[in-house]
């Protein structure tokens, strides 16, 4: 229980709870295990209950009925999945995935609800959580539909690296744990596009590759990231 309270409380949700009321929580949250390539739900699904990633990675994505695929994010340890159907009684807006061996913990929609209408700060801690991701999904849209792909990476890359600095001229290594399909899904684009696009930013000094590894110049990053033209 107390390793799930710690967890609880570096998620943007219940993150500022004192720590009785964080136990409380935890005691709501029952453990669930995904197997790669298991699907936590589907679009369409009845929504009942949202889940809390403890280790592994799941992909949120839409599929269209001709097969091609978006992915909205990756969720990873110590974020939560799975929150807007349980707000409106709705149904699943998205497939959830598990691309590796899944851990979570799942809380039903009348815990969730009984959570928020009886603590108030609980409340608080939604709204903001809900505005951070609607910030995440405009940044997503806008930087696929109106930026080049290679500046679109090179955002992706800036994302990743954090706040994470390195000397000038010298470059981080960078590891993102997921495979060229999967960034090109996240970013709009096919593969072969993103290879091109990883090239393009080796050639202007930006990152370095090696077999299985990217290094990045933070600086030339962020310059591209923020240029507007191809």
């Amino acid at each position: 229980m107390g390793s799930l309270a710690e967890l609880l409380s570096k998620t943007e949700l219940f993150g500022g709870l004192s720590s009785d009321e964080l136990v409380v929580c935890a005691g709501l949250f029952r453990e669930v295990k995904f197997a790669k390539g298991q699907a936590l739900f589907l679009r369409g699904d009845r929504a009942n209950s949202l889940y809390l990633v403890a280790h592994g990675r799941v992909r949120i994505a839409i599929v269209t009925d001709d097969g091609r695929e978006l992915s909205f994010r990756h969720t990873t340890a110590g974020e939560i999945v799975g929150e807007i159907g349980v707000l409106d009684d709705g149904v699943r807006t998205a497939d959830a995935t598990a691309l590796t061996a899944v851990s979570a913990y799942r809380l039903e929609q009348r815990d969730f609800h009984h959570l928020w209408s009886t603590r108030p700060f609980v409340t608080e801690r939604l709204v903001a959580f809900l505005c951070q991701r609607l910030r995440e999904t405009s940044y997503q849209l806008e930087t696929i539909a109106l930026h080049p792909l290679h500046v679109r990476l090179a955002r992706f890359l800036v994302v990743a690296l954090g706040d994470r600095e390195a000397p000038p001229g010298k470059r981080i290594p960078v590891e993102l744990g997921m495979s060229q399909t999967e960034i090109a899904l996240l970013l709009g684009a096919s593969r072969p596009k993103i290879n091109e696009a990883f090239g393009m930013l080796e050639n202007s000094g930006a990152i370095g590759r090696t077999i299985d590894r990217i290094f990045c110049d933070p600086a030339k990053l962020m310059r591209v990231a923020r240029s507007q033209h191809a």
